[in-house]
């Protein structure tokens, strides 16, 4: 983190490429813009940018009231979606030389191109725009430099025949890319794919493509399925009563998954009220929440084991391989500030489709969606192989 005298140069540095200053927080558009093209890093400075808001052009003071409202605005970028792969920033209340401001300090990531709302913005000089298709394959190549995360891997053995290219075009590009941008898009499906990161040296597919847009992502990925199993009973000793293999590429699992969630769904009808209410057993969104958490918070490389969605007569278990990653840890599992992604790629693309409301918010979404059908809480059994999501069925 930088400290007070380093940003006191950087305020006042005018000719600086990685600063941005900005009297106030009233065009969140504004501050998204700026944050993602420093994390494009286009210069390839590799050096943190620097947002001010409440200061003017030239480095004077804007007078801004920095609210706890004005901090959040800019936390939000970190976590809320909108910028992906989410960037890495931190944000606080700084006071230099008598004036008041927020500040947010953006690290260049590992993984370009960022986008923003679905847009590639960038900085060249002072000056932030849309990146042209050259300035993306600059991001692009880059990227390939620093790969970290196994889904960036490529899938060996894969080629482009593995990948659906008409989901692709027609599901997912329009879900994760901007109207105005495709319109007006003269790149080849190759340089999209590549863009989006399922597609990596050499036209071979990413794990992140295979699992996305992947026509047989077992293939590759023997676990990359759901194992459901619902008993007739309490114990993995009764009667089965159903099981499926649910697989498929991402989105195409994850609606089958809803499908099954709602078919075992118990709903009764409540009259104790004088009114009618239907009441499930257990609420579909928690479910949802926890699995969708499940497959991609889940570890793909050293393990063949699927996610497990276990039915018993009194409670749901969803367990995954591969424990806390990153940033969480055993002690802070569950809380919403508490981020970190296994499979940012993955991550971002079940964002871009619709199954990812909000980075960080899905066990507490899941919480509060227990609450209030009046299950208890879920429990979860964190440890450094697996985590178990234990849901039980409202009384």
């Amino acid at each position: 983190m930088l400290t007070d005298d380093d940003l006191r140069q950087r305020l006042h540095d005018l000719e600086a490429f990685n600063v941005e200053r900005t009297e106030s927080a009233k065009n969140p558009d504004k501050l998204g813009e700026a944050v993602c093209a420093f994390a494009n890093d286009l210069p390839d400075g590799r050096v943190p940018g620097v947002l001010f808001v409440g200061a003017k052009d030239d480095g004077a003071c804007a007078g801004l009231e920095v609210t706890e409202q004005v901090v959040q605005t800019l936390m939000g970028f970190g976590r809320d979606g909108q910028i992906l792969p989410l960037p890495n920033l931190s944000v606080r209340k700084v006071t230099l030389d008598g004036c008041t401001m927020a500040v947010a300090e953006v690290m260049p990531s590992d993984s370009p191109p960022v986008r923003y709302k679905r847009r590639i913005w960038v900085r060249f000089g002072s000056a932030r725009a849309l990146a042209t298709p050259e300035q993306e394959r600059r991001l692009v190549e880059r990227s390939r430099r620093s790969v970290r995360s196994f889904d960036a891997q490529p899938a060996t053995g894969a080629t482009l025949g593995d990948l659906n290219l008409r989901m692709f075009e027609t599901e997912y590009l329009p879900a994760a890319i901007a109207p105005d941008v495709l319109a007006e898009n003269g790149r080849e499906v190759v340089d999209q794919l590549r863009a989006l990161k399922l597609l990596g040296p050499q036209g071979v597919p990413t794990i992140a493509g295979i699992l996305v847009l992947g026509r047989d992502p077992r293939g590759f990925l023997p676990g990359a399925y759901i194992q459901f199993v619902r008993y007739e009973g309490v114990a993995v000793t009764e009667t089965i009563r159903d099981q499926k293999e649910i697989g498929g590429a991402l989105s195409d699992m994850l609606r089958r998954l809803d499908d099954v969630l709602d078919a075992n769904v118990a709903r009764r009808t409540d009259l104790s009220s004088g009114a009618t209410v239907v009441r499930p057993d257990y609420p579909l969104l928690a479910l949802q929440e926890l699995a969708r958490n499940a497959v991609i918070h889940r570890a793909y490389d050293g393990t063949n084991a699927p996610v497990r969605l276990t039915w018993f007569d009194d409670r749901v278990e969803i367990s995954n391989p591969g424990g806390p990653f990153g940033a969480v840890s055993v002690a802070n599992f569950g809380r919403p500030e508490a981020t970190d992604y296994r499979n940012p790629i993955l991550a971002s693309a079940a964002k871009d489709l619709g199954f990812v409301q909000r980075f960080g918010s899905g066990i507490p979404r899941a919480q509060s969606a227990l609450r209030r059908n009046g299950n208890p809480p879920a429990a979860f059994q964190v440890a450094t192989g697996f985590v178990q999501a234990v849901v039980r069925a409202a009384g």
